[in-house]
């Protein structure tokens, strides 16, 4: 009676063994990350950039915001591409300082390459369109006796002095962060081609 009982158990037991070990479960690979988690990141020239993203992205926000945005359908672009990149490129720093890209099972070094070229294909389209609106500044000649003057270019923008400073200050540093974000898809591509 005893020895029945026994080997019932023993049934019982190796099911739920092989119930636990699921095959679909453990079929997926682990994630592949070839920068560091924690602190770490930020020692490496990948963290850097995020952080100089991150850093003059929220200066080009804050300036287009400042300037009290004279020209709201080209600069409304402009500020929604580095309100959008300045919080993404906020949260894919915190996966990585936070230990969590390690939870998530996915290939991290394509990620960080389609990341870094949406962004860069982003930033740059709102660097060209700051650019235009800021050159296109229409500054008035004194001495001039004719009532309307033909402008040199297509676009033309009524700035005062000081929002016409805030555009070229905001033009310069949504160049810096258009070059940050190809320096970090260029190293994401060379990360992901290994």
């Amino acid at each position: 009676m005893g020895r029945a009982v026994k080997e019932k158990r023993d049934r019982r037991q190796s099911r739920t063994m092989a119930e636990a070990t699921n095959p679909a479960a453990t079929s997926f690979p682990a994630p592949t990350i070839s920068l560091p988690l924690g602190l770490d990141i930020i020692r490496t020239y990948s963290g850097a950039l995020i952080c100089m993203e991150i850093l003059f992205g929220g200066l080009v926000w804050i300036l287009v915001a400042s300037s009290n945005v004279p020209v709201p359908l080209i600069q409304g672009w402009v500020m929604f591409v580095s309100v959008t990149a300045f919080c993404c490129s906020s949260v894919y720093l915190a996966l990585f300082l936070l230990g969590l890209a390690d939870r998530i099972n996915t290939d991290w070094n394509f990620m960080d390459m389609m990341y870094h070229f949406v962004a860069l294909l982003f930033y740059f389209s709102a660097f060209v369109l700051e650019a235009a609106m800021t050159s296109g500044a229409y500054k008035q000649h004194v001495n001039s006796t004719a009532c309307v003057l033909r402008p040199s270019t297509n676009i033309i923008t009524f700035l005062d002095f000081r929002q016409y400073s805030i555009n070229v200050a905001a033009t310069i540093f949504a160049f810096v962060v258009t070059v940050c974000y190809g320096c970090s898809m260029f190293m994401g591509f060379k990360r992901w081609r290994k």
